[in-house]
């Protein structure tokens, strides 16, 4: 019996153990990992402050600006307007930085003298602040630095010149101050001449004093006669200085520049080394330098 009963106690045990088997530890199956592409950062050249260089495609080319040389930020084509709502302007993310990403305009100062640029923490940084120190000396030379803006052109649509612009500003002209432009019969340092009323003031039948409202505008064609130069000359007592517009084609860029009126006469030298300047920060799709770049600290 004794001999029976352990039998019988060991297969109820086996039986208790298929029926309620240990519970076996449940496998966690990993969740699929979404990951993102990741973006190769691109090579960006450095100056002697290991300052990395400021990159994109301006027009038809890509480029690397000097670090030092823009005055304020370069300006993307996506990035969102300055009169964007905020919401949209706080929500902006901005695409990865690459020699394809398209510049819509940036700034720096250009040396009239001598074709250089203003770059910080270099010689030229010093010379921009000493030649613009106020002054009272009538014979103290003007300062040879301009201002310059530089805007990528990305509509094929919209044409490279100023045929329809200086049209409409003569149009304005007329409408807001009832004056009309003449054309001069001799032109100026190779620029066909506008004067706002011939040149005379119709309220004192002598020449202005002031043409801040009207000022002098000068153009220049290309050989199809398209208007690829348009200047704007305006003088008060104290100031003399132009509103200096050029298109140029290669690049697919319009440039803008302001000096004082004493460097009229190298207009389109002026243009020439502003288009060396940006010839200078060319590079390959892979960033490699082209030219020694101008400006470069």
């Amino acid at each position: 019996m004794t001999l029976l009963w352990q039998i019988l106690l060991f297969a109820g045990c086996d039986s208790d153990s298929n029926t309620e088997s240990p519970q076996q530890p449940v496998q966690q199956v990993p969740e699929q990992q979404v990951t993102t592409p990741t973006v190769p950062v691109p090579f960006r050249n450095q100056d002697s402050h290991e300052r990395y260089d400021e990159i994109g495609k301006l027009g038809t080319h890509p480029i690397s600006i000097p670090a030092g040389v823009t005055i304020g930020a370069v300006i993307y084509r996506s990035n969102p307007s300055k009169f964007a709502d905020r919401k949209i302007k706080t929500q902006y993310t901005p695409p990865p930085i690459s020699y394809t990403l398209p510049i819509k305009s940036f700034r720096f100062r250009y040396r009239i003298s001598d074709g250089d640029v203003y770059t910080s923490s270099r010689q030229t940084e010093q010379d921009y602040y000493r030649d613009n120190k106020t002054s009272s000396s009538s014979d103290r030379p003007i300062p040879p630095w301009a201002e310059v803006i530089v805007y990528g052109q990305y509509d094929d649509a919209v044409p490279l010149n100023f045929n329809s612009t200086i049209q409409d500003d003569f149009r304005v002209s007329k409408k807001v101050t009832n004056i009309d432009y003449i054309q001069q019969a001799q032109p100026l340092y190779g620029l066909t001449v506008y004067l706002a009323n011939n040149g005379i003031d119709p309220e004192t039948g002598k020449p202005w004093e002031s043409n801040t409202v009207t000022p002098d505008r000068m153009i220049n064609k290309d050989k199809a006669g398209n208007i690829k130069t348009y200047i704007q000359r305006e003088f008060t007592q104290q100031t003399n200085f132009c509103r200096h517009r050029f298109y140029n084609d290669d690049w697919h860029i319009q440039i803008w520049i302001i000096y004082n009126c004493t460097y009229l006469p190298q207009w389109q030298e002026i243009e020439g080394n502003i288009i060396k300047i940006l010839n200078s920060w060319r590079v390959t799709q892979k960033g490699k330098l082209l030219s020694k770049q101008i400006g470069k600290a």
